[in-house]
């Protein structure tokens, strides 16, 4: 059920994905953490985008540029006017990051399974192990990257300066810099552990249910609003996590879950403000802030 969100658009089943997947005017796409999921076993149809091989630049710490988007998109049977479908593995963290990203190239019509791969899989839908399916090329033009949605370093630094909102969304230990990355990611870490001062720790997977659905619109108000103490409405949010793939979790929610206007992704994330001189950098729990 999606009644209450306050974009239920942006949001799809299972039942639904499975009567529109033959819709050639909609793409069903997968991204995962473990690019390995799609080859043991994907919707029929779907097709699969690699977050860091397709998105993200290969040389600069950078997003692909539009020209390269639009190739992307193209490649895949995508074209502006078709309706995209995202859906992944941990509770569909990358495929809101994959969102995102489209979103920041403009893309009109984006939506998420909701449940992702453990729904699908739970109710014993179709999968396949055939090769990326191939459709003919679609015809896209991308905007420029819409900034209203991504912050950087030094508007974060203002942001925090000013009082303004902020999420960070990781780990009670990586917020409290106990650790310097998540467990299994020892390659990910930063030279400073802890969070930016003033920063509310709501963990990006208290917005999801055990199933991996999300949870309803009362719930999140309580976590968000009610817990955390985040502003209804009015002030500009900024969350943020490692590199920005949790965080996008926690903005979707924000913006179409619960309708807030003015919600950026800090993609720069720890890797970048713990590894930033000078920077301020705070460490344990904030009396009143932490979920």
């Amino acid at each position: 059920m999606t009644t209450g969100y306050a974009h239920p658009e942006v949001l799809v089943s299972t039942e639904w994905v499975e009567t529109h997947r033959q819709d050639p005017r909609v793409r069903i796409v997968e991204s995962d953490e473990d690019v390995l999921l799609y080859h043991q076993g994907h919707i029929p149809g779907a097709v699969m985008i690699d977050w860091q091989r397709d998105l993200q630049h290969q040389v600069v710490r950078d997003y692909i540029d539009p020209r390269a988007f639009e190739e992307l998109c193209a490649s895949k049977g995508i074209s502006n006017d078709t309706t995209v479908v995202f859906y992944g593995d941990k509770n569909n963290w990358w495929a809101c990051y994959a969102f995102w990203t489209f979103k920041l190239f403009g893309h009109a019509d984006c939506r998420v399974m909701n449940g992702g791969r453990k729904r699908w899989e739970a109710e014993s839908r179709p999968m396949v192990r055939e090769p990326e399916p191939q459709y003919p090329r679609g015809t896209y033009r991308a905007a420029a990257p819409d900034l209203s949605i991504r912050a950087f370093r030094d508007e974060v630094l203002a942001h925090a300066r000013a009082g303004l909102p902020l999420i960070d969304v990781r780990s009670p230990g990586e917020y409290t810099g106990e650790l310097l990355h998540m467990p299994d990611y020892p390659q990910e870490g930063a030279l400073r552990g802890g969070h930016i001062p003033g920063a509310i720790n709501v963990p990006w997977s208290k917005a999801v249910q055990e199933d991996g659905t999300f949870k309803s619109r009362a719930e999140l108000e309580q976590l968000y609003f009610e817990q955390a103490g985040l502003p209804r409405q009015g002030q500009p949010v900024i969350a943020y996590c490692r590199i920005g793939e949790r965080s996008s979790l926690t903005w979707f929610v924000l913006t179409y879950l619960l309708g807030l206007p003015r919600v950026k992704n800090y993609d720069g994330s720890w890797t970048e403000w713990g590894n930033l001189v000078g920077v301020p950098v705070a460490k344990g729990p904030e009396p009143g802030k932490a979920t």
